[in-house]
């Protein structure tokens, strides 16, 4: 059965979003793989699943899966695409969306200047709730990649964030290095790797190895996460620009135990049907 999709991206993070809260769509590991692969099928960063919410408090699910096929727990670029969507499709008249995700409860609030700003929620930064293996919190952490001993910062936005701070960020071993974090045995889940170099106190650039998709042109969930580790270092200050390969995004953390807010576009490209491979 042929299934309806919408291509669409944030600073060029793409996804498929498919309506699976209208009619129940399943899909296998292996077609994920197959819509996410380029040249043989949709082609795409991650695919998106808009479900009915399992939560009394939220008025959508919304499913993350990597074009590796594995599900994971948020997506902030994904969040952005997932509000225009669900507007954009007449699924919701709200401009300020609760939204259950596997990493929990986030709010979705449309501009009016047709950006998105998400609620992504208060980071975690006890090692157990990362996961991270640490016997306590720290600001920054050893950890041993090869014959090199990196300092990292570590953070979950709902998903695990490795944060490198290097000079130049266009010359980061980021091809090398990435993988090689994202697989390292100190994270059970795996991690994403970011490399942020510092700008000023209010702005930064990033570029991140995304766990199960590779470097991708702009993570959301990643700027949140290096804002919130430059800040703690004292480095950054509360609103930051965050520079990445396919453009920028706004963050805003006023410090510990607060949310962070992310803001930044969503774009639609195009829609088309797919018959999904077993």
């Amino acid at each position: 059965m042929a299934i309806r999709f919408t291509k669409m991206h944030g600073l060029g993070n793409d996804f498929v979003v498919i309506d699976a809260w209208s009619r129940p769509v399943a899909l296998t590991t292996e077609q994920v793989r197959f819509i996410a692969r380029r040249r043989f099928g949709v082609g795409c960063d991650q695919l998106l699943m808009v479900e009915p919410a399992h939560r009394p408090e939220a008025d959508f699910r919304y499913r993350i899966f990597n074009a590796d096929g594995s599900e994971v727990e948020q997506c902030g670029n994904g969040a952005r695409c997932f509000a225009r969507f669900v507007v954009d499709k007449g699924l919701t008249e709200k401009r300020t969306i609760p939204v259950e995700t596997a990493g929990g409860l986030i709010h979705l609030r449309l501009e009016d200047d047709g950006d998105v700003t998400v609620d992504m929620g208060v980071p975690r930064l006890d090692p157990r709730a990362i996961p991270f293996e640490a016997a306590e919190p720290a600001l920054a952490y050893p950890l041993q990649v090869g014959d090199r001993e990196l300092r990292v910062g570590v953070v979950s936005m709902g998903n695990p964030h490795a944060v490198v701070e290097v000079e130049d960020v266009a010359e980061a071993p980021v091809g090398r290095l990435g993988p090689a974090i994202e697989s390292h045995p100190r994270f059970p889940n795996r991690t994403n790797a970011g490399f942020m170099e510092v700008l000023d106190r209010n702005h930064i650039r990033l570029r991140v190895f995304e766990r199960g998709a590779g470097e991708t042109l702009a993570c959301g969930t990643g700027a949140c996460a290096a804002a919130v580790v430059g800040q703690l270092r004292g480095e950054l200050d509360p609103d930051v620009e965050v520079d990445l390969p396919g453009g920028r995004l706004r963050i805003h953390w006023p410090g510990p135990g607060e949310p962070v807010s992310m803001t930044g576009p969503a774009v639609t490209v195009f829609e088309g049907e797919i018959e999904p491979r077993p």
